[in-house]
This record gives structure tokens, sequence and C-alpha cells, in this order.
């Protein structure tokens, strides 16, 4: 796993160990950054389930103004400070419940990136991408990743599908918030 582009490029991350985890490939990641393409440029990006944080960090890189990670795994936590130490990185990083995170979230994002676990629910899914869109600037971008073949996650309200892209195992949604 390394950080595709920006300041940071071609640096190496560490993954959490244990099979909690699974990172994006890094073609992948290169594909989803490439489609989002200025939109990353001083955002404010919210990273649920950060794992090991390379989606956030990924976006610092490529000059993003601020990156809230939340996860709850302790082993990934470890993994996410570690990495963000060894680039000097900042970002704030909140350890706990995405579910118990975004009711009590004041701050508002820009690019919102939700990489649940696959064995969480589809109906579980859907209520933490609506309680992310009700953080969501206007004309912000979700991106959800799961499993290949699985159902879309319905599009949270005051939000619409802009692109639904499939990499072999891996399926991505885009949703856009309405600019009004």
């Amino acid at each position: 796993m390394r950080v595709i582009a920006g300041s940071a490029r071609g640096r190496r991350l560490k993954g959490p160990p244990g099979k909690d985890t699974r990172p994006m490939m890094d073609r992948v990641k290169e594909a989803l950054f490439s489609s989002l393409g200025e939109r990353v440029v001083d955002a404010r990006v919210l990273d649920l389930y950060a794992g090991s944080g390379a989606l956030g960090i990924e976006s610092l890189s490529r000059g993003a103004a601020s990156v809230t990670f939340v996860e709850k795994g302790r082993a990934a936590l470890d993994t996410l400070r570690a990495n963000l130490e060894a680039l000097d990185f900042e970002g704030r990083v909140v350890g706990g419940d995405v579910e118990a995170f975004l009711p009590a979230a004041a701050d508002v994002f820009d690019l919102v990136f939700v990489d649940p676990p696959y064995r969480l629910s589809l109906a579980l899914v859907n209520e933490v991408l609506e309680g992310a869109a009700a953080l969501m600037a206007n004309g912000g971008t979700m991106v959800v990743h799961r499993r290949a073949g699985e159902s879309a996650p319905a599009a949270p309200p005051g939000t619409g599908l802009i692109d639904d892209r499939r990499y072999g195992t891996t399926q991505l949604w885009l949703y856009r918030k309405d600019e009004s």
C-alpha cells in the first residue's frame, strides 16, 4: 500500500495487522482519485471506517485542507497514527464507532469516504450514509466502497448518484450533495 500522488507520492503506508480491514488496492485508489480530480484540493475530508488512513492520507498528499479520521479498531488506530507520523501529516483522529460519531459531529465536509466492513448490513450502511450526508457541504461528494455485486446503497436524502464503478471485487458509488 502506498501514496499514489501529491507531496507524499510513492511513500509506503503500513496496514493494520489481522483481517479486520481491507485496504483499497492501489489501482482502485488511483482511479478513484483521478475521477475526483481537483475536488480534493482544499477539501475538508471525512474518512469513516478509516483503517490505516490510506484514503484520508492520499487526500492530504493531494492538498486537502483537513481530514477527520474515524476508526474504532485499536490496531487500526495505532497504524493510522503511525502512518500520519511517518509522513509528518496532521489529521483529527477519532477513536470510536462511526454510528456514535455522526450524530455528535458539528463539522461540515466537502468529501466523505465511507468504507464500512463488508459484514455491515445494507440497512446500517444506509443509516451511516444518511448521517454522513447531513454533514456534507452543498456540492460535496461522498464515496462508498463495498464488495462488488452487493446492492447499491440508497442515495442519502439531498444527494444523487453521480457514478458507479466496479474494479474486480470492489464497487464504488459516488454521490453528490445538491447545491441548493
